[in-house]
């Protein structure tokens, strides 16, 4: 339940600092590569405080056969997902992503665990409830291969970090590592394509808050995967940014379709209960 509670804390920060970054970038403010610089500052700070506070820097040699190839997906992961945050309505960010779930179901099952009929059962209502989305948008939802790549990737990225640090690395040292690295990705991005200083935008009111924000979602994400199995903290981060990508489409982007996704939203909810 604790980790639960924390996937859905992280998903409403996310949702926050998706919708600051979301509304910039359209804006012209800033370039989407400081925008993905933002979103995964404020997380790194944040857990190597975290790690150096409870001397929890834990890194085993011995899990550079699953880390490397972690790193480089979380660094795809990063920059499609900017770019679905940017093209996607925000009302279909979620939805779509919840094909995560089914999956990390199956990579179960392809690891010797026992799924059953109801399980089954959820997977189909979840697949069945992104189809009648799509089918709703005639299959133009913007952004769409962006988002089922984040989608695909994710179940990929989630597994061999649940991996890792059960069985070699702590949470502070594998998402630090990770989170170094794609600050520094973002920042020369920003440099060289567009001539922007990510950091000078931290000096303004909203590009703090997207950091902070974005850093809280990263920490409690983090952590709340050690408190249960991947596929349960997968779907609680999803269900709730569901919900949460719903309402921010609706107050602040005015997208339409509102009342057809909440209920897509309850059908997804439902398939859920019964995943897990």
């Amino acid at each position: 339940m604790f980790g639960v509670l924390l996937a859905s804390l992280g998903s409403a920060f996310s949702e926050l600092s998706d919708s600051i970054g979301k509304k910039k970038t359209s804006e012209l403010v800033c370039s989407p590569y400081t925008f993905g610089f933002l979103s995964v500052l404020g997380g790194t700070v944040f857990l190597i405080i975290i790690g150096f506070a409870r001397n929890d820097f834990v890194f085993s040699l011995a899990s550079l056969p699953t880390f490397l190839p972690r790193l480089v997906l979380e660094v795809l992961q990063a920059h499609v997902t900017i770019q679905a945050i940017m093209r996607a309505d925000r009302s279909d960010f979620g939805p779509v992503r919840m094909l995560t779930i089914p999956l990390l179901l199956a990579i179960d099952l392809m690891l010797g665990y026992t799924i059953d009929t109801q399980q089954i059962l959820g997977m189909g209502i979840i697949f069945g409830t992104v189809l009648i989305l799509l089918s709703y948008e005639q299959f133009k939802t913007k952004g769409l291969f962006l988002l089922l790549f984040t989608a695909v990737n994710a179940a990929a990225t989630i597994s061999l970090f649940k991996y890792d640090i059960t069985h070699f690395n702590s949470v502070a040292s594998e998402q630090a590592i990770i989170g170094m690295v794609l600050i520094l990705y973002f920042f020369i991005l920003a440099v060289v394509r567009t001539n922007e200083n990510p950091v000078r935008f931290l000096f303004k009111r909203t590009f703090f808050v997207q950091a902070v924000s974005g850093g809280l979602s990263s920490v409690f994400g983090a952590y709340a995967i050690s408190f249960a199995p991947a596929s349960i903290i997968t779907a609680a981060l999803r269900a709730s940014a569901v919900l949460f990508s719903i309402l921010s489409g609706k107050i602040y982007f005015s997208e339409r379709g509102f009342f057809l996704k909440l209920l897509l939203f309850c059908a997804i909810a439902g398939g859920l209960l019964l995943l897990v």
